[in-house]
C-alpha cells in the first residue's frame, strides 16, 4: 500500500502560486510595454477638413418646418507616424444654431494608415424637418441677410492601431462650420438644376 507525502501536497499549492504569479508578472510586463509604446509615439488626433458644400435644396416654410438637401465633401488626415486609425462608425449630420436639422447620414468604417488622406462627400437630407420658432425667425433673419451659416456634424468611434496592438474605443466628436453666403453670386458655383457648391476649406474643431 502506497502512503501520500505531506511534503508533496504542501509543496503544490506553492508550485500552483508560482504559476499564477508568473502568468500575472506576464500581463504586467506586456502591458507595461505597450504603455511605454503609446507614451513614446503620443498619438495626435485626426485633422478633419470642409473643403465644400453644395446645396440642392434649403427651404423653410412660414410654418417653421425645413427642407434641406446638401451635399459635403469633408477630408481627415492621420497626422501619426507610426499609427494607424480606425473609423468604427462615423455618422454626419447638419445643425443650425444647437439644433439637427438633417437626418444622420452613416458613412462606413475605414482604416486610415499613417499620413493617409480620406475624403467623404456624403448627403445631408432632411424633409420637412421641425425647428423651433426662435430658429426659424433666425433662419429668415440669416437668408434676408444672405448668410447662413451651418455645423457639419460628425460623431463617431476610432481605435487607433499601435503595430500589433489596437487600442479601445474612443468617442469622436466633429464640429465644422460651414459657411453658405446665399446672395453672393460669386461665392459659389451653379452645378446641375439650381443646385450650387461653395467652396469653403476650413478647419474642424476635433475631440477624442
Amino acid at each position: 500500500m502506497s502512503k501520500d507525502c505531506p511534503n508533496h501536497d504542501k509543496k503544490r499549492p506553492k508550485l500552483i502560486r508560482r504559476i499564477y504569479a508568473g502568468i500575472l508578472i506576464f500581463f504586467f510586463l506586456v502591458l507595461l510595454t505597450i504603455l511605454l509604446i503609446w507614451a513614446i509615439l503620443q498619438p495626435t488626433k485626426p485633422k478633419f477638413v470642409i473643403q465644400d458644400a453644395t446645396v440642392f435644396l434649403f427651404n423653410v416654410s412660414a410654418a417653421n418646418f425645413l427642407s434641406s438637401s446638401i451635399q459635403v465633401t469633408v477630408s481627415s488626415r492621420n497626422p501619426n507616424d507610426n499609427i494607424g486609425i480606425y473609423y468604427d462608425r462615423l455618422d454626419v449630420f447638419a445643425v443650425y444654431r444647437n439644433q439637427q436639422i438633417t437626418l444622420r447620414t452613416v458613412i462606413q468604417p475605414s482604416f486610415q494608415d499613417e499620413n493617409e488622406l480620406n475624403i467623404w462627400s456624403p448627403f445631408l437630407v432632411g424633409d420637412d424637418v421641425p425647428i423651433s420658432p426662435y430658429n426659424g425667425a433666425a433662419l429668415y433673419q440669416d437668408q434676408s441677410f444672405g448668410t447662413v451659416v451651418l455645423s457639419i456634424k460628425l460623431d463617431g468611434y476610432v481605435r487607433f492601431k499601435v503595430g500589433t496592438f489596437i487600442s479601445g474605443r474612443y468617442h469622436l466628436n466633429v464640429d465644422c462650420p460651414a459657411v453658405i453666403m446665399f446672395r453672393n453670386p460669386t461665392a459659389g458655383i451653379v452645378v446641375g438644376n439650381n443646385a450650387v457648391k461653395y467652396q469653403l476649406v476650413r478647419s474642424c474643431s476635433v475631440s477624442v
